[in-house]
């Protein structure tokens, strides 16, 4: 396992053990709605063949104030004002950085992100830890991402359940076809298949190409990473993703164009303006 991988599951178990020290946590008594974020990313295309039309990209907008790779992106980001802009440009849902050093988020973007908005939100971070999931359920996700390359043999399975327990979605993230039999194997029905080598930081899209030759139609199959300009995203859909999770393409962009780049990335016209 590479030095940057290694350096976030030691933190992330770091914060995970620091917050159970903090406060009391355990799972919430009453799960909430379990299948949010899957239902809205399969929406759009249900509702492509049920018309007869080509099914259109779903939309999974992020907020993160900085990347690894990329360094500041917006140091000043509003969290709930951008969920604001993103829901009325017609995100399907909404990821959100909850991991301090690295990407400049915090469990107070993603309570206030979900209050804010009706849209699913995902907890995005480095969760190797139950009591990660229990966070995010007290926050209001909707969802967590497991990340497969970051969790030993055993963890993943116990996490996945411990969201359903939870009334949480998992999109379990992965990278290689080991990781991609790990999801299978633990009955992931949403994989986010990701063009990050979290190795190198570098990005490949034909990663999605690749893997998405081998995932089948039961599984929600959600491309992140690289993703910045239509021809990426046409890529990718033609590679079988059904979803895709953009950040630095949408933060990038006014407010008053976002309706028009999210059109152009899922695949279909969106009046007044070009991504």
């Amino acid at each position: 396992m590479n030095d940057f991988l290694m350096e976030r599951i030691v933190g992330s178990a770091r914060r995970a053990q620091a917050a159970r020290e903090r406060t009391p946590l355990a799972r919430p008594q009453t799960a909430g709605p379990h299948g949010r974020l899957r239902a809205a990313l399969a929406a759009p295309g249900d509702a492509a063949r049920e018309a007869g039309s080509p099914a259109p990209l779903a939309v999974i907008a992020e907020i993160k104030r900085r990347s690894p790779s990329k360094g500041e992106i917006a140091p000043s980001l509003d969290a709930v004002l951008q969920a604001r802009a993103y829901e009325a440009a017609g995100a399907e849902a909404i990821s959100v950085l909850t991991e301090p050093d690295r990407f400049g988020g915090s469990l107070d973007d993603l309570r206030a992100v979900a209050a804010a908005v009706d849209l699913p939100v995902l907890r995005k971070d480095f969760i190797v830890d139950p009591c990660q999931v229990w966070e995010a359920a007290d926050a209001g996700a909707a969802a967590v991402l497991l990340i497969a390359a970051a969790l030993p043999a055993g963890s993943l399975g116990a996490l996945l359940d411990e969201c359903h327990d939870c009334g949480l979605d998992a999109l379990v993230e992965v990278h290689d076809a080991v990781d991609l039999e790990r999801a299978y194997s633990v009955g992931a029905s949403m994989m986010g298949v990701n063009n990050r080598d979290l190795r190198t930081l570098d990005v490949d899209l034909s990663v999605t190409e690749e893997l998405g030759a081998l995932i089948g139609s039961c599984v929600l199959f959600v491309s992140e990473s690289g993703i910045g300009a239509p021809r990426d995203a046409r890529r990718v859909r033609a590679a079988g993703a059904q979803a895709i999770l953009v950040g630095e393409a949408l933060l990038g962009t006014p407010h008053e164009h976002l309706a028009a780049a999210m059109a152009s990335l899922r695949g279909v016209d969106a009046p007044g303006g070009d991504a």
